[in-house]
């Protein structure tokens, strides 16, 4: 992006994409129309590096929420990552830097990705043939026998299992819808913000006698974005809607078009061959006229068109966008080629219904109207006091460790919601960006990394009462599940259910990655073990039965059939025990046994099972038993080490030294339960390395968790520098009820890795950085966790504990959450004051599976229930 950017010394606002204006001679021809979109075009580069002149704005801007509920500047942005901000329906999303004059949004569309099968018709997942699967028999079975048999243990690598990824291919910016004025002179007043009660961002300024204002934002219901310009006086100035694919680095040129008089047509693909896309931009108008003009190219380029707009009060364009792209047809039946459609059809029904028909207005309320339905269920208050009299970017400047900001905080509270809520109601789930990313090279392919990442996202929505949950499951269901079977059978030798590994496209990528030795990140089968968790864990919430019985049960137990062949029995303590062998700890480098990050999922996966079986309708009994028999006879993954540290492997080998940015052991401390919740009677009988039989207690367990976590560091460990490390870290410390660690944590990662727009920065020290919307996300999950906590537990039957306030910090002392959810069906109220509740309203839904429940404060439990459908309880006294 900064090779294309060309930043005035004298105007530091002044952003100019130099790289859009064509020369005249392309433009300049006989008609009037198009002489005055030639004259613009040509007076526009001189014109914005002498707009912004007046004085900067000192407080919020008119129209920005009192409640403080936004993000605002005083000029315009210029790094894509750090500045720019973001809108999104889940199906299509923007980037907007706040442009005056001219305003350049950056596009993005859901399913638009480079590779797969419509880049290499040969791509197959990543996966072996299926005449190698005897060859991975046998290498499997001589891993394990390596380990067994190794002094230490480990082996060096298992590169016979990985595949080449091939056309693993990328998520990519889809192009620039490029808005100009054909205005002069001095802007002032100038302001742009993000409100997050309405999502939708906002632009204002004074210029030649009339305020001006732009807004941009992305409606679920009708699938569409809108860009509006609108003056305070008389008519807009000549007007003109573009389309640039020269702006996003590594595009193929697409034909630009009309498809009517007031329509633009964009059709390309997202590689050289690669998946075709549409995006239709349609002009709306109040008084005056609007014309799409095709523009004329040099020979054997593609066409290009624009819509200009003359003599209206207002204007706005519309666009729908869609690729070839179909999840339906990611299966045997279809030979795994994802491909739809040419998606012209179902991009123009979407243009032509109340899109060409609504005024403006009609659509905004529309678009208000969703975006409270959607995030309005749940509230809450950190005791902040809004700053309206200094911006975003200041406020993000001003921030310290442990100091902290309650308003800033709560902001980013609001702001996680808002882009987890802006990118995954769509079809694909939320990725590695939400929906945002620039040109064709996105970090890490802006795919679904399974080891953290794309669990870290979704961290909230359950508590926060956000549905954005079935999406991800569907993509589950039709991404990962069909070709997870044919990597079972082929890599495995495993007839039964289906795998996946670390990295997922969504093109059914669920081979193991190779890239030389990377058994580190690639060697992950537990990928599916860990998201069926959230599947049990939305089943839990909601209690809905119809759900569970068509698609919830169905992967749970296709992932836990898959993981009852590959347990096998430790041949190397021979304590009778069954493991995972080979495994890493993601992404640690020993490859090993008995990882106790993948011991304590399967384990808690097996938990769902029996849980969740009496709803399901399966009468497939000996299943359940099969679970039952391999879930008692398993290691259970938590195992107290020489330095009284929980052990990472079953074989003690773990470092004080390491601060590795993974907390793989401790997932049962957070977001699981096997450490938070565990019972001795089910989890602590094991056998030493002399021999000898031990028991940990509850305490112990904890204990050794704690000295793991501290030695883990902060989340600034030698190979990197993420906000998601330190956003786990934070709700780790909070699970311990730790208050000033998780304040700490919580502020550190604020402070050192969220940019102005408070986009989550993987290197926050970088120029032009990369974003990495996990911590962004889990950032709610994280304050939640100090707020309200009631972790799974082994069984039904035993009690569903739900501890107010364990990690609340002074910073905090007086709030309040209205519509939190937890298990059971239970939404409650809590207020609080001087760091204790004062009163707690407990709503349970009237479809819930009866079970015990204790409400805790501190260490007292002050209220025991059964729930029952319908039942209420207030509390008053703490």
């Amino acid at each position: 992006m900064p090779s294309r950017l060309l930043i005035s010394e004298e105007l530091p606002q002044v952003a100019w994409h130099d790289d859009f204006i064509p020369s005249s001679s392309i433009f300049c021809w006989t008609s009037s129309v198009v002489d005055l979109l030639c004259s613009f075009l040509m007076w526009s580069k001189s014109i914005l590096f002498n707009a912004f002149l007046a004085s900067a704005v000192i407080s919020a801007p008119s129209g920005f929420p009192s409640s403080g509920n936004g993000l605002w500047y005083t000029k315009p942005g210029v790094i894509w990552s750090r500045d720019w901000l973001p809108v999104g329906n889940g199906f299509l999303a923007a980037m907007t830097p706040g442009g005056s004059v001219q305003e350049t949004l950056q596009l993005n569309i859901e399913s638009l990705w480079s590779g797969g099968p419509f880049q290499d018709p040969t791509y197959n997942g990543g996966n072996k043939q299926p005449n190698e699967q005897m060859a991975m028999a046998t290498a499997m079975q001589q891993y394990r026998s390596g380990i067994f048999t190794s002094p230490t243990g480990n082996i060096d690598n298992v590169e016979t299992l990985a595949t080449d990824p091939g056309a693993y291919g990328s998520y990519i910016g889809a192009g620039y819808l490029v808005a100009t004025l054909n205005v002069t002179g001095t802007v002032s007043n100038y302001a742009r913000w993000l409100d997050l009660d309405q999502s939708i961002a906002r632009v204002t300024w004074n210029q030649a006698g009339s305020a001006f204002t732009r807004e941009t934002f992305c409606s679920h219901p009708t699938e569409a974005c809108t860009h509006h310009v609108s003056a305070s006086k008389g008519t807009l100035p000549p007007l003109t809607f573009a389309f640039s694919s020269a702006l996003e680095n590594g595009l193929p040129t697409p034909n630009i078009t009309c498809l009517d008089s007031d329509t633009i047509r964009i059709r390309g693909t997202a590689s050289t061959p690669g998946m075709l896309y549409e995006i239709l931009g349609r002009v709306r108008i109040k008084g005056g006229k609007v014309a799409c003009l095709s523009l004329p190219v040099p020979t054997g380029f593609p066409p290009n068109a624009t819509a200009v707009v003359t003599g209206a009060s207002e204007a706005w364009i519309s666009w729908v966008g869609g690729t070839e792209f179909n999840q339906d047809a990611g299966d045997v039946a279809h030979g795994f080629f994802f491909k739809g459609p040419d998606p012209h059809a179902a991009v123009l029904a979407l243009l032509s219904g109340s899109l060409s028909t609504a005024s403006y207005t009609t659509l905004r309320n529309q678009h208000f109207a969703d975006v409270q339905k959607a995030f309005g269920a749940f509230k809450l208050d950190l005791g902040q006091q809004p700053d309206l009299s200094t911006s975003t970017d200041a406020l993000i400047e001003a921030y310290q460790i442990d100091t902290g900001n309650p308003y800033l905080e709560l902001l980013m509270f609001n702001y996680g919601r808002y882009l987890l809520g802006s990118s995954a109601r769509g079809t694909l789930p939320a990725n590695l960006q939400g929906k945002w990313a620039l040109d064709t090279g996105t970090p890490w392919s802006g795919d679904y990394h399974s080891n953290i990442n794309i669990q870290m996202n979704y961290w909230s929505a359950e508590m926060s009462n956000l549905d954005v949950m079935k999406p991800l499951f569907t993509y589950f269901e039709k991404n990962w599940a069909p070709r997870g079977a044919y990597t079972a059978q082929v890599l495995y030798n495993i007839s039964r259910g289906w795998v996946t590994h670390n990295e997922m496209n969504i093109f059914g990528h669920t081979g193991m990655k190779a890239f030389g030795n990377s058994a580190e990140w690639a060697n992950y089968p537990e990928s599916a073990v860990w998201m069926m968790l959230h599947v049990w864990d939305h089943f839990d919430y909601t209690n809905d039965v119809a759900w569970w019985k068509a698609q919830g049960w169905p992967l749970l137990k296709g992932v836990a059939s898959f993981h009852l062949d590959k347990l096998i029995p430790d041949r190397r303590f021979n304590d009778g025990t069954l493991i995972v062998s080979p495994c890493n700890s993601p992404e640690q480098a020993p490859i090993t046994l008995g990882c106790a990050h993948a011991q304590q999922l399967i384990w808690q996966l097996f938990n769902a099972v029996e849980k969740g079986f009496s709803a399901s309708g399966d009468e497939d009994t000996a299943f359940l038993e099969e679970v039952r028999a391999k879930r008692n006879a398993m290691d259970k993954g938590l195992r107290i080490g020489s330095w009284g540290q929980l052990q990472e492997w079953k074989v003690d080998q773990d470092a004080p030294n390491d601060t590795h940015r993974h907390l793989s052991h401790l997932i049962g401390l957070y977001p699981g339960y096997a450490i938070a919740n565990y019972e001795a009677n089910l989890q602590g009988d094991l056998t030493l390395v002399n021999g000898s039989r031990a028991t940990y207690t509850k305490a112990q367990v904890i204990d050794a968790t704690t000295v793991s976590l501290i030695h883990r560091g902060n989340g600034t460990g030698p190979d990197a520098d993420s906000g998601w490390e330190k956003m786990w870290r934070a709700a780790c410390w909070a699970q311990l009820k730790n208050s000033s660690k998780f304040y700490h944590e919580l502020t550190f990662g604020i402070f050192e890795n969220f940019g102005a727009n408070l986009f989550s920065l993987y290197d926050p020290f970088d120029v032009v950085p990369i974003i990495q919307i996990d911590a962004n996300l889990g950032l709610p999950g994280a304050v939640l966790n100090a707020i309200l906590q009631a972790p799974d537990v082994p069984t039904l039957a035993a009690p569903l504990v739900i501890t107010l306030l364990p990690a609340l910090p002074t910073q905090w002392a007086t709030g309040s959450m209205k519509g939190a959810r937890t298990r059971g069906g239970i939404t409650i109220d809590l207020q609080w004051a001087g760091g204790k509740p004062t009163r707690a309203l407990m709503r349970v839904d009237p479809s819930v599976v009866p079970r015990p429940v204790q409400i805790v404060f501190g260490d007292t439990v002050v209220a025991s229930f059964t729930t029952k459908a319908g039942l209420t309880k207030t509390l008053t006294s703490f």
